[in-house]
């Protein structure tokens, strides 16, 4: 095989994937420069919140990004070299024009432009993130039909942990300079994706032991939480040095470099596997390779027959092949946005408001400041941990995703009410539990989004779903804390401190978050035979 066919696949596309994931979530580290913005351009807070909602609505309107991958990459086709290197490109171009601008007005290399310039410049920085998003999740659901969580699962995740591993590179290589920090911004994701984009592509081909090295890459990605959630803490706990921050921050490099390792190891065992010298009569079980037919590669959300498709319509189940204007006609689809809003609009309120929250709760600094820095941990271990056992449960017992969605909504509800009890640690339980369930949502949603509605359209519909997250991020955000502790504050001449601030707010929160999972409830009574039939037809295909 040669060099550039061996690197070609589906295992080199998932390692490439990963480290685009790593450095496209630039949005989560809007912290780190935004007192330089703010002071800079002359911004009071109420201008500098106003440029952070451009950012949010960037970052999770990808609609434009979904039609994009559907328009230039056929689900027809079993390969395809061209559709994600052009999400990817549009991506990059994006994220350099947007970052490149905002460093330029940090730097005074240009003249304060407008404020709705600089929003402008903030969303089309943000907006990037969704086009790497898309290309990469889609990419990996086509190439892992049979493992959707677990991909999905791995890809969200590593984007949870974006923000992090991006803040590390500020602590080692920016010199504590925010806008060294928005130039390798606009620098550093742009030459990435630019440089590796042509090995994300789409390869429905398949192999024995799929789940051993996604298992393998699994393990890595709880490697590199667990080593991130190691140094955030001693990086807010100790004053480390500049020596030990490079020593640090190089072996988070090997351990990003990893995956690379593991899919050329996976893409060495397909391709021994395959060979014709393989094949031979000691080997009558694998004597003949896997048939290249539609019919016998159908993915297991497909359903092949007439009956199947009669008994699945019959469920609610939506058509195979939808697009996004058939899919707003569902039931089905406005459940699953309306459970979004209420979990993941709760939960991205809650780590926007919670270095208030740690601050009326008299929670120190150095606390506050840790709990921040761990939601990307937080995060990473819901969209992580919800795709894997989401697999796991509906390939063992059939469980439907929507079930699992619905348990974790009931769980945020519980961190929502641990927040608002007020009890001394309540922000360390809490945060933990909110954060965890929020990252779930993340997770879960793509891969349900794929089997109810098709993978043709998948980028487009899931992406027009996440819009509920800035939706939901604004109702509670604004119009409950906000408000809620203004009213709060007015009585305290500006200020607020002690629960009765947040009190109301987050029980309101949890209330929401329980209707949410009881609208996951009703979509998984509305799913689960199909459920059923899609798990009993892959039992079938395998055997």
């Amino acid at each position: 095989m040669e060099v550039i066919g061996f690197m070609t696949n589906k295992w080199v596309a998932t390692a490439i994937g990963i480290w685009i994931q790593c450095i496209c979530g630039a949005s989560y580290t809007f912290s780190i420069y935004s007192s330089a913005l703010k002071s800079t351009q002359g911004y009071d807070q109420s201008t500098l919140d106003t440029v952070s909602v451009f950012k949010d609505i960037g970052a999770n309107a990808g609609v434009i990004s979904g039609f994009l991958y559907s328009a230039v990459t056929p689900a027809s086709r079993r390969r395809s070299s061209v559709g994600p290197w052009v999400v990817h490109a549009a991506g990059a171009i994006q994220c350099f024009l947007g970052y490149i601008f905002i460093w330029a007005a940090v730097s005074g290399l240009i003249d304060r432009p407008p404020v709705p310039a600089m929003c402008f410049f903030m969303f089309l920085a943000a907006h990037a993130q969704t086009f790497f998003n898309t290309a990469n999740v889609v990419t990996g659901v086509h190439n892992f039909a049979h493992h959707s969580g677990t991909i999905v699962g791995i890809m969200k995740g590593y984007l949870g942990l974006s923000g992090a591993l991006l803040i590390q590179v500020y602590n080692t290589a920016c010199n504590g300079d925010p806008s060294n920090f928005v130039l390798m911004l606009a620098v550093f994701p742009t030459l990435l994706s630019i440089m590796f984009m042509w090995f994300v592509r789409i390869d429905r081909t398949e192999s024995r032991n799929e789940m051993k090295h996604l298992n393998s890459l699994s393990a890595l990605a709880v490697i590199v939480a667990f080593y991130l959630m190691v140094v955030i803490i001693f990086n807010n706990t100790f004053s480390l040095s500049s020596w030990t921050r490079f020593v640090t921050f190089s072996i988070l490099l090997v351990l990003l470099v990893a995956p690379l390792g593991i899919a050329i190891n996976a893409q060495r065992e397909d391709f021994r596997m395959s060979s014709p010298s393989f094949f031979t009569e000691e080997n009558p079980v694998l004597n003949k390779p896997k048939s290249a037919n539609a019919e016998d590669s159908v993915e297991y959300h497909e359903l092949p027959s007439d009956e199947l498709q009669t008994m699945a319509a019959a469920n609610s189940r939506a058509p195979r092949a939808m697009n996004v204007l058939e899919a707003l006609r569902t039931l089905n689809f406005w459940l699953l946005f309306v459970a979004m809003v209420c979990g993941m609009g709760s939960g991205l309120a809650t780590i926007n408001n919670m270095s208030q929250l740690g601050q009326s709760l008299g929670y120190t600094a150095t606390e506050t400041k840790t709990f921040v820095s761990l939601w990307s941990i937080w995060n990473f271990l819901g969209r992580f941990g919800a795709g894997y056992t989401s697999d796991f449960l509906l390939h063992s017992y059939g469980w439907a995703r929507p079930l699992l969605m619905a348990i974790t909504l009931l769980i945020m509800s519980g961190g929502h009410i641990v927040i608002a009890s007020g009890f001394s640690g309540n922000l360390y339980v809490g945060s933990i539990l909110v954060g965890i369930c929020y990252g779930s949502q993340w997770s879960l949603m793509p891969t349900i989004t794929s089997e109810i509605f098709g993978l043709e359209h998948m980028g487009t519909i899931f992406n027009t779903i996440a819009i509920a997250s800035p939706l939901g991020s604004y109702i509670f955000s604004v119009r409950v804390i906000g408000y809620i502790y203004d009213r709060e504050a007015a009585e305290k001449h500006g200020s607020c401190s002690g629960t009765h601030c947040f009190v109301v707010s987050f029980l309101v929160m949890a209330i929401v978050a329980f209707l949410g999972s009881l609208v996951a409830a009703a979509l998984f009574f509305r799913t689960r035979r199909f459920y059923r039939l899609a798990l009993q037809r892959r039992v079938e295909r395998l055997s």
